[in-house]
């Protein structure tokens, strides 16, 4: 065997967040990135570089957001918790760099601006529109409807129509269905979604039956990724073609997560590869990052790439079925990604799951929340 291939076996053919890497070029382990105070705002020169090309900001912008969105997350737990019932939502205002939190008349706004919070008055608290959506998952969707969230911007629920199918019969059945569960709002999206696996490409990170997918995040037994990747053939090879382990449990549709267990010589360590763009990140907890956050994603096709949350709690509907509490962010993915890590700052947030478009032209992609997914099997996130 040539001596790279015996490095990767020794040294690099461990587990790395997101992806695996290739063979001409060995990612650093964990001991090799730089320490950092759980503190500090993450803004590495590569992670800068990245925000400049995928959001437009400068180095300066990038720090300061960066900075303010790791304390909207940290006030986003104060803020509901102060706002109880009447709680609609918040989002991230990168424009103020604040939280913005709406709240139903009659609730305690003082409290609220209390945690550091802006505070904006609506109609509809979360619980109403968290029960709308409820109603309409329990609908069955035509082909020509993408998916629906609740907007808290918007107070309403959103259902994102396919622009070419809006005039269909059976979408115009489903959006009037749709609006007699509650506040609703229509909006078209330019394609349907789909799923981000690919068919086997020679030197890609891991291998399942016919399927090619990324890994998402490093457990203590093993890795999480997307479950629409199990192709119920049990083992999962890596780049090297040498076998990890096995799919010990998996979910798709209503779902889509899973999770690997790993041996035979792999094993695993906190961190998401930069595949170069910027250095291979260290994953430090699992903090949710709020609508209007940064957010980053790495895959082992379209390696790493950053975007915006967009909504949470969206139910996406594939060709497959309708797949519930997922994150859509602006971000763009490619086949091939899917089940790979989407990171805020080094705070994970989830696994690819699927979308629209392309690393060319744009799209959107959504993501399971990795925290669903360590409740559901019991798992625990490999930290630094």
């Amino acid at each position: 065997m040539r001596r790279i291939t015996s490095l990767r076996t020794g040294l690099s053919a461990l587990l790395l967040l997101g992806t695996w890497a290739t063979a001409s070029s060995l990612p650093a382990s964990a001991a090799d990135s730089p320490a950092r105070s759980s503190s500090e705002a993450p803004a590495s020169a590569s992670l800068l570089t990245a925000m400049r090309h995928d959001l437009g900001l400068t180095d300066e912008q990038a720090r300061a957001r960066l900075a303010a969105e790791k304390t909207a997350t940290a006030v986003e737990r104060k803020a509901k918790r102060a706002a109880g019932t009447s709680y609609g939502g918040s989002w991230f205002e990168p424009a103020t760099g604040r939280l913005t939190v709406a709240v139903t008349r009659g609730a305690n706004t003082e409290a609220v601006r209390a945690t550091g919070a802006t505070v904006r008055i609506v109609e509809h608290s979360a619980r109403r529109l968290d029960a709308t959506k409820a109603h309409i998952d329990a609908l069955s969707a035509p082909a020509g409807v993408g998916s629906w969230y609740v907007d808290p911007k918007a107070n309403k629920v959103v259902v994102d129509v396919v622009a070419a199918h809006r005039g269909d019969n059976d979408v115009r059945a489903f959006l009037a269905r749709a609006r007699q569960a509650g506040p609703v709002a229509v909006e078209e999206t330019a394609a349907a979604p789909r799923t981000f696996a690919a068919g086997t490409v020679g030197g890609d990170p891991y291998y399942t039956g016919n399927v090619r997918c990324s890994i998402g995040f490093s457990v203590y037994g093993g890795f999480i990724t997307a479950g629409h990747c199990d192709q119920h053939t049990g083992a999962v090879y890596g780049w090297d073609r040498s076998y990890i382990g096995n799919f010990q449990g998996s979910s798709f549709p209503d779902n889509d997560y899973a999770w690997v267990n790993v041996g035979s010589g792999w094993w695993t360590v906190p961190v998401v590869l930069g595949w170069g763009t910027v250095s291979d990140q260290l994953v430090r907890g699992s903090a949710e990052a709020p609508v209007g956050a940064s957010i980053c994603r790495s895959g082992s096709t379209s390696h790493w790439h950053c975007g915006t949350v967009l909504a949470k709690n969206e139910t996406v509907n594939y060709s497959q079925g309708a797949v519930h509490q997922m994150t859509k962010t602006s971000v763009c993915a490619e086949p091939g990604d899917s089940g790979g890590s989407f990171i805020s700052g080094d705070q994970a947030q989830g696994v690819t799951s699927g979308g629209w478009g392309n690393c060319s032209s744009g799209g959107e992609t959504w993501y399971q929340p990795v925290n669903e997914i360590l409740n559901r099997y019991g798992l625990t996130l490999h930290t630094a």
